[in-house]
């Protein structure tokens, strides 16, 4: 936890209120929420380097404080196999972005490995005007946007309820392995959930955070995505 304050605190110090990817990423960590390590290369050469030692194949994803979405901004690149294939996402990437948002300030590329395919689910927090914080479960990846199949509870929460907000959903039987896929491990979706409770009890700083897709295996939970905004 003293990790994630400080990383907080360093952020508001830049008065900044997006963090990185990588700062994000630090936060869920320290939150007890296993994630993809991701490291950040600011040239085409630490790229290359950087995906040798984490071994391929690895995912490159623009690494800028002024872009949310960065799919749409031409900023990810998944798969890579090969330093040559590394070397052409970077500047496929860079081209992307400088082409579609000429102002944004940009750090250079987050690298991470590419995790094995899971179950997508969405963890999420916002602060409700009259309500307060609340915490969201759902279907991730591109369901979230087109099925909304989400489910909510204030904050702070407990093991009941992160069991119910599971069992809510509509594609819960995807979660239970639909047509011979490996179920998923329903206790890591809990413990995620009350991890993320905690943390936000804990950090009030915190407006808003988005895992998305934490990737549900049949024997844990994977953060492959995070997102956070302060106050």
């Amino acid at each position: 936890m003293k990790n994630t304050l400080s990383t907080i605190k360093d952020v508001k110090k830049q008065d900044r209120v997006l963090l990185t990817e990588i700062e994000a990423k630090q936060v869920i960590k320290g939150a007890g929420i296993k994630t993809v390590e991701t490291r950040l290369a600011k040239s085409q050469k630490e790229a290359v380097e950087i995906s040798g030692e984490i071994g391929f194949p690895v995912v490159l994803k623009i690494a800028s404080p002024d872009i949310t979405h960065k799919t749409d901004a031409g900023g990810v690149k998944v798969g890579l196999k090969s330093a040559a294939e590394v070397k052409k996402a970077y500047a496929e990437i860079m081209a992307s972005v400088r082409r579609k948002f000429p102002k944004a300030k940009i750090e250079g590329v987050t690298v991470q490995s590419m995790a094995k395919q899971g179950i997508e689910v969405i963890v999420g927090m916002f602060k409700d005007a009259q309500f307060g914080p609340v915490i969201m479960f759902g279907l991730g990846g591109i369901f979230v946007e087109v099925l909304k199949d989400v489910s909510f509870r204030l904050i702070p929460i407990v093991k009941r309820d992160a069991e119910e907000m599971i069992k809510e959903i509509k594609g819960y039987a995807l979660l239970n392995g639909y047509r011979g896929q490996d179920p998923a491990h329903i206790p890591s979706l809990v413990d995620v959930l009350l991890k993320l409770s905690a943390l936000v009890e804990k950090t009030p700083e915190i407006k808003e955070i988005d895992l998305n897709p934490v990737f549900a295996y049949k024997n844990s939970a994977l953060a492959v995505d995070a997102r956070i905004v302060l106050e």
